[in-house]
């Protein structure tokens, strides 16, 4: 089992959630912080002490970038990924609302590059649904599907390209799993080619607001 966990819950908030996280980091492919919908405007005493906690139980920290779908500047993005190395000490990015065109791509390429060369050793692109064909080339892990469990079990395709890349380089994130399903959810990600998944209970608008049982059972 190997989850991302993009756990968007302060600390204080749920201190019990972050302790278990820490407690099984070394279950994770990954953790994505995210203090304010990206870094902030300045270091978050409770992430800092999180993130410090994470990196010594051995998790890989990614921040949480936002590209809105290629319009957002790629100065802002790259300011975002420093501030997130020089108060956090991540190991690299979690890029959300990635496009997924083939008009797309060489944007996307560029800013990846870019990313690279300030030192991002790990980059997560999540466009949330099968991009086209070469954005899996540029990034570490690209998450392929986002969405509620209803809409994974019944609505879900893969496209023959997928099976070129190993399942490592896929990810699911799945959310609305009912508690007793999650270990299934794990199954079928893996099934479905995605070696990397995050099965949560939650529901819209903050679905990974609690930890995943899956990561709970994992640190027991």
């Amino acid at each position: 089992m190997s989850l991302l966990i993009p756990l968007y819950v302060h600390p204080a908030e749920d201190p019990g959630a972050w302790h278990r996280l820490i407690t099984a980091a070394a279950r994770t492919h990954a953790v994505v912080l995210n203090p304010a919908s990206g870094p902030g405007t300045a270091p978050d005493p409770a992430f800092t002490a999180a993130a410090r906690a994470l990196h010594t139980a051995g998790a890989r920290l990614l921040g949480y970038v936002d590209t809105d779908y290629g319009v957002r500047d790629r100065a802002e993005i790259t300011d975002d990924l420093r501030r997130y190395q020089a108060w956090y000490r991540t190991d690299g990015c979690f890029l959300d609302r990635v496009t997924a065109t083939p008009q797309g791509l060489p944007a996307c390429r560029r800013l990846v590059r870019a990313i690279r060369r300030l030192g991002a050793a790990t980059v997560v692109l999540n466009p949330g649904v099968h991009p086209a064909p070469g954005y899996a080339r540029l990034a570490d892990l690209s998450v392929t599907f986002e969405g509620h469990w209803s809409t994974y079990v019944s609505a879900f395709t893969r496209p023959a390209w997928t099976g070129r890349h190993p399942p490592d380089r896929f990810c699911h994130l799945v959310y609305g799993v009912p508690e007793a399903l999650v270990p299934l959810a794990v199954r079928t990600a893996h099934e479905r080619g995605a070696a990397v998944c995050g099965p949560v209970t939650g529901e819209p608008p903050n679905p990974w607001a609690a930890l995943t049982p899956a990561l709970a059972g994992a640190g027991r």
